[in-house]
């Protein structure tokens, strides 16, 4: 059984400000072992629950919030920035399960600790076939591409009630109640890491015994992206494929989940060009 965990930061107990998960900052050692030893209780407790191969795709930011030598499981750590497949990189269907850990709610969700969809200074919301999601909801279609199921969420409440849209039956682990964008309470990381190994261990578990599905998407897919000024819509007309709605939205509509989640990486990458400074 192989397993591939894409990781976010926001989503760690403990975390409620960028100062500690951004680098160059005092507080951020402090959120790299936070995270580094969540990460490590997900794949001790997928090991007991019987997987035996992990890719980690450090997914926050610059990207290289991991260290290879501090993985637990003798997992292969994907790292660095610009990478195709952004958050999803790395991932293909020889995989069994996918695990989102550290996770984090949508621009604009109501008391969701950090939250944003991708690039908080461009993207003011996103749609998929009418619906608000996530970066959980996003990424879920570079895996259902592949034929490979969400077995394991964590994060927030607000993050495991997102991720039943699009994996209702993955283990969801909550480690923190967000009070607001900036605070939150939080578990000991003991206690969080405990419940985050027993919640991995169920996921390997559930996903040996056929338990769990792949996420599902009404074809063809219609991805909405509306950003915070009409400058950044009108850049992501220069993709091919992109029709722009409105005077900050855009749509995209295709039955190629893996290009869909493309062409949302490439307007990503593109608008952070016009984002205020």
């Amino acid at each position: 059984m192989k397993l591939f965990l894409s990781t976010d930061f926001e989503g760690t107990s403990g975390i409620v400000a960028w100062e500690q998960i951004i680098e160059g900052n005092a507080e951020y050692e402090q959120g790299r072992r936070l995270l580094t030893d969540e990460v490590n209780a997900v794949i001790n407790g997928a090991l007991e629950g019987g997987a035996r191969e992990f890719v980690v795709n450090d997914s926050h930011h610059y990207m290289r919030n991991l260290h290879p030598q501090d993985l637990a499981g003798l997992a292969t750590l994907i790292t660095g920035k610009h990478k195709p497949l952004y958050m999803m990189e790395g991932l293909d269907s020889s995989f069994a399960g996918v695990c989102f850990v550290s996770y984090h709610g949508s621009i604009g969700a109501e008391r969701a600790i950090l939250s944003h969809t991708y690039n908080p200074g461009a993207i003011w919301e996103v749609r998929l076939n009418g619906e608000i999601v996530g970066e959980s909801g996003i990424n879920a279609l570079v895996a259902a591409h592949h034929g490979v199921p969400i077995i394991f969420v964590s994060g927030d409440a607000v993050t495991a009630q997102e991720a039943e849209i699009i994996a209702p039956n993955a283990e969801k682990v909550i480690v923190k109640q967000s009070i607001g964008r900036f605070a939150a309470v939080n578990l000991h990381p003991t206690v969080a890491c405990d419940m985050l190994r027993e919640g991995a261990r169920k996921a390997a578990q559930k996903l040996a015994q056929g338990s769990v599905h792949l996420p599902q998407f009404k074809r063809p897919v219609e991805l909405e992206m509306t950003f915070l000024v009409d400058d950044m819509a009108e850049m992501a007309t220069w993709v091919r494929g992109v029709e722009r709605v409105s005077a900050r939205t855009v749509k995209i509509v295709s039955d190629n989940l893996l290009d869909l989640y493309r062409i949302f990486v490439t307007i990503v990458t593109l608008t952070r060009s016009l984002v205020d400074r």
